[in-house]
C-alpha cells in the first residue's frame, strides 16, 4: 500500500454507491457500525431517466435524484461519503483487517461490501447509448411497450427467449440480428417460427426521432424503414468484479460473486450485493440484497451480547461499557431524533 495516502479506518466499508450499496450502508451505520461509502459516482441506476417498480417512489423520479436523496439521508445517519475509485485491496498483514486503496486515501476495514455492479454491452452505432428507445431490462421497462411496436436486438438464446416474452405485452415484435447469423438453438429456431416474431438480418443504417426525443423508427441497410416504440439490446454483461477476483471471492461460470442468502461471500469478511451478483438486476431486489447484507454484517461484529466464552475471559460487562454504538454514532442519533428526524 501506498505510504503517501492517508489511512481512514472503519468497521464497515461499501464500494460501490448504487441502490444495493447505499441500503448496506443505511443498515449498517445505523445499526451503530462506523461506515464509509466509497463511490466513483456513474453506475446503472444513475442513468434511469425515470424509476419503475418501486413502490413509493414517483414515476418521474430520476435514478440521479433517488440516489441523490439516498446520499443524503447516509450523511444524515453518520455514514462518510467518499468520491473516489478504489484500484486495489488486500489483507493487512498485522491485524487481518481488509485494507482498499483509492486515489485518495487507504480504507481499513472489518468488513467490506462489493456494489459494484455490471456494464451492460452495448450496442454498435448508430444506436444510442441507452435513453429513449433503446432499453436493457425487460422487467423494468416491458410495460412500457404495450400494444408497441418493438424490437430485441442480438443473435443468441437470450435474444429469442426475450422476444418471445414480449409476446405477452404486444403483438408486433422483431428481433433484429443486425447482419450477425443466428447462434440459437434448433428448438428456440422452431418456437420462432411459430410465433409472429420477425427476425430482421439486415444491418441497422440509421435511427428516426420522434420531437419528444423518443425512437420513432430505424432504417435498415437493405433500404427498409420499420416503426418502433422501442426495444430491448441483448449482448449480455460486463460485471465489474475485480475486486472479488483481488481478495480470493469465488465466482460463478458468468463472472457474477458467488454468495449466500445474506451476501456473504466465499471470504471471511467480504459481502457482495446488487448488480454484481446473481439474480434479477432489479431496484427492489437491490435494496433487499443490501439490507440483508447490512443486517448480516451487524451479527458478525456487534458488541453485545458477549458469549459466554467473552464474558468468561473478561468478566461481566460494565455499565460503562453500553452502549456499545460508538459516541461520534450515538451522539448524531440523538441529535437526529431530537431535531425532527424520523
Amino acid at each position: 500500500m501506498s505510504e503517501e495516502l492517508p489511512t481512514e479506518s472503519y468497521d464497515v466499508v461499501i464500494v460501490g454507491g448504487g441502490p444495493a450499496g447505499q441500503t448496506a450502508a443505511l443498515y449498517s451505520t445505523r445499526l451503530g457500525h462506523r461506515t464509509a461509502l466509497v463511490d466513483r459516482g456513474g453506475g446503472r441506476a444513475a442513468m434511469m431517466q425515470e424509476v419503475h417498480n418501486l413502490i413509493g417512489t414517483r414515476e418521474e423520479t430520476s435514478g440521479n435524484e433517488l440516489l441523490g436523496v439516498g446520499k443524503e439521508q447516509l450523511e444524515e445517519y453518520g455514514c462518510d461519503l467518499h468520491r473516489d475509485v478504489i484500484a486495489s485491496c488486500n489483507r493487512t498483514s498485522d491485524d487481518d483487517r481488509i485494507a482498499l486503496e483509492g486515489n485518495s486515501a487507504v480504507y481499513e476495514t472489518d468488513a467490506v461490501v462489493l456494489a459494484t455492479g455490471f456494464n451492460d454491452v452495448r450496442p454498435d452505432p448508430p444506436l444510442p447509448r441507452t435513453g429513449r428507445g433503446l432499453h436493457y431490462c425487460l422487467h423494468c421497462d416491458a410495460h412500457m411497450f404495450v400494444d408497441k411496436p418493438v424490437y430485441v436486438m442480438g443473435h443468441a438464446e437470450s435474444t429469442a427467449h426475450v422476444a418471445g416474452i414480449m409476446l405477452n405485452f404486444t403483438d408486433d415484435v422483431d428481433i433484429l440480428t443486425r447482419g450477425h447469423d443466428p447462434e440459437w438453438s434448433d428448438d428456440t429456431a422452431e418456437m420462432l417460427e411459430n410465433h409472429p416474431i420477425d427476425v430482421v438480418r439486415s444491418d441497422v443504417s440509421g435511427v428516426q426521432n420522434g420531437e419528444d426525443g423518443w425512437l420513432k423508427a430505424l432504417e435498415f441497410e437493405d433500404g427498409t424503414t420499420r416503426e418502433y416504440k422501442g426495444g430491448f439490446a441483448m449482448y449480455g454483461s460486463e460485471y465489474n468484479n475485480g475486486l472479488a477476483r483481488e481478495l480470493g471471492c469465488d465466482l460463478n461460470d458468468d463472472g457474477t460473486v458467488d454468495v449466500g442468502d445474506h451476501g456473504e461471500t466465499s471470504v471471511d469478511g467480504v459481502y457482495a450485493v446488487g448488480d454484481v451478483t446473481p439474480g434479477h438486476n432489479q431496484l427492489p431486489i437491490a435494496l433487499a440484497d443490501g439490507a440483508k447484507a447490512g443486517i448480516s454484517i451487524h451479527f458478525a461484529l456487534r458488541e453485545f451480547p458477549r458469549t459466554p466464552e467473552a464474558l468468561r475471559e473478561a468478566g461481566p460487562v460494565r455499565d460503562e461499557e453500553v452502549p456499545g454504538i460508538p459516541d461520534e454514532l450515538l451522539e448524531q442519533a440523538v441529535d437526529f431524533h431530537t431535531y425532527g428526524g424520523d
